[in-house]
């Protein structure tokens, strides 16, 4: 392996975990501590932030840094891919939101203060109206630190606030970050409650990695996102939004997934019923299956929807 090669190979390596012991990253590097040694004074000459610890439980980390270190990203570029990752990992595009959130917190580790401040303060700036509704996101400090405390199996502490306004101090084993309905979960062990709990994002406030670690457990279902949505249907919603659909239920229940519960109701049409906390996701879900539908309630629904009928039938006639 050439000098190269294993440089990038020892960077990634250390994107990848949050502290590596020296035996440990010479022997998945396949040289001696002293090749590894110079290895990182490259990385460090190059501007690559690698803290380096000696004696017993010393080792190498990749930590923030007082400048960018050489992707060859401008300021403005690294605000602009952390808001893009912070947006993809909602779930809201055909990508993985996982590895939004990956990327993100890989980045995100290694900007200087200075910048995660200004991609902060970009947050409470009102940006263009679009017609895929939006999510109740995390910020980006929120998010990051959650992911990486996930990467790195460390306790997790933070105040979650429920829909009431109430918080209350939970102490975690964070697993997996899922993206749903516009919205990201957390997938954790509650040490205090000694059972599995799924937390929104937008609701952890304060979230703080102790340094304690544990051993990961397995989640309680294969599919992380079924198990979510099992867990929010289970969950009273603000709305359940109830409307016939002409279309065969097969079809619909392709496009709603598990979004909603979809019942055939002959002649080629169905029954369709979303749990949902905002009406903006229930009105897209609807429109988007493209054939006509009748919603019957709760009467919010039918005021809302009757709002985007108006407001796009208007839209045509000034468009005429």
């Amino acid at each position: 392996m050439s000098t190269s090669t294993r440089a990038l190979e020892l960077l990634g390596l250390l994107q990848n975990r949050r502290h590596w012991p020296g035996d440990e990253l010479a022997r998945r590097l396949g040289v001696s501590q002293r090749t590894l040694r110079r290895d990182v004074d490259g990385l460090q000459e190059f501007g690559y932030p690698i803290t380096t610890t000696r004696g017993t439980g010393g080792g190498y980390q990749l930590s923030a840094g007082a400048s960018l270190p050489p992707l060859v990203l401008c300021e403005e570029e690294a605000a602009a891919v952390v808001l893009g990752l912070r947006e993809m990992a909602s779930g809201a595009y055909p990508l993985s939101g996982d590895a939004a959130v990956s990327a993100m917190a890989k980045i995100v580790q290694v900007l200087p203060a200075r910048i995660r401040r200004r991609i902060d303060s970009l947050r409470s700036v009102a940006g263009p109206r679009t017609d895929r509704p939006r999510n109740g996101m995390a910020d980006v400090a929120c998010l990051t630190t959650v992911a990486l405390a996930c990467r790195d199996h460390e306790v997790l502490t933070f105040v979650y606030v429920t829909r009431d306004g109430r918080g209350s101090e939970r102490t975690t084993h964070p697993h997996r970050t899922v993206a749903l309905d516009q919205r990201l979960y957390l997938i954790a062990w509650d040490q205090d409650r000694a059972d599995w709990r799924t937390f929104r994002l937008d609701r952890i406030q304060n979230p703080t990695r102790t340094g304690a670690t544990f051993a990961p457990r397995a989640l309680p279902e294969g599919d992380p996102v079924d198990y979510v949505h099992r867990q929010m249907g289970s969950m009273p919603a603000k709305y359940l939004v109830h409307a016939s659909v002409q279309a065969p239920a097969p079809r619909v229940r392709q496009e709603i997934v598990h979004y909603g519960r979809v019942d055939p109701a002959g002649d080629g049409r169905c029954e369709v019923r979303i749990a949902a906390d905002s009406l903006d996701w229930a009105a897209f879900c609807l429109a988007a299956l493209g054939v006509s539908f009748t919603v019957h309630g709760p009467p919010e629904a039918i005021d809302y929807m009757r709002g985007w009928g108006e407001r796009l039938k208007a839209a045509t006639v000034q468009g005429s």
